[in-house]
């Protein structure tokens, strides 16, 4: 039974970054007593509300559980607020779809080795790899003194640019663009500027 006393929660929004998912919302406030909150979920396949690990909570975020995880599936969320008897209304989110709607981060950069001509880079995708994954690495560098910047792209965790000047300071930023089942690309967050100087030849 809702009651028009208790608000709902306010805010309510899915935050997913490289596929970790989890629904958020702001706390309701209250004169006395502890609000706990539930979170059902229904995906697109079956249209009914399904408990989540999140019934009868104090926080104010849920993670998505395990059977969650397929990157591919419509999922919609709903939260309410409980307080002893008395309920909140439920409020929904939108639809999402990981593939669609998650943030994809910058890739990691583990290694830079400079040559008097070249800088070969070693980098490890921002999450782990499901079968299909298709990942191109775009590679933006520039000399810092010029704001000329060029652009490569590659499939490869370990590439080279080439063709550059002997001690010069040279600049670069990855990002990171996954190719979903639905021939769509999801393109990712820019990694912060590096830079390191080539050698002497």
């Amino acid at each position: 039974e809702s009651s028009p006393h208790l608000p709902a929660p306010k805010d309510v929004i899915i935050y997913s970054y490289n596929f970790h998912s989890l629904l958020r919302w702001s706390p309701v406030k209250v004169d006395r007593g502890l609000v706990l909150y539930t979170v059902h979920f229904k995906t697109g396949a079956f249209n009914q509300w399904d408990e989540m690990n999140c019934t009868r909570i104090t926080q104010t975020e849920c993670s998505f559980p395990w059977s969650l995880k397929e990157r591919r599936w419509t999922v919609v969320l709903r939260v309410r607020a409980e307080l002893g008897q008395v309920t909140s209304d439920w409020v929904e989110t939108d639809p999402f779809v990981a593939e669609r709607n998650t943030t994809i981060g910058p890739p990691k950069v583990n290694s830079v080795i400079a040559s008097s001509d070249s800088l070969l880079i070693s980098v490890t995708p921002p999450f782990g790899l499901e079968v299909g994954d298709v990942l191109q690495y775009h590679v933006s560098y520039w000399e810092n003194t010029t704001s000329t910047t060029k652009k490569e792209t590659t499939r490869n965790t370990l590439f080279k640019i080439k063709n550059l000047k002997e001690l010069t300071l040279y600049c670069f930023r990855i990002q990171v663009e996954l190719m979903t089942y639905s021939d769509r690309w999801l393109l990712g967050l820019q990694s912060v500027p590096q830079c390191s100087r080539t050698t002497m030849s």
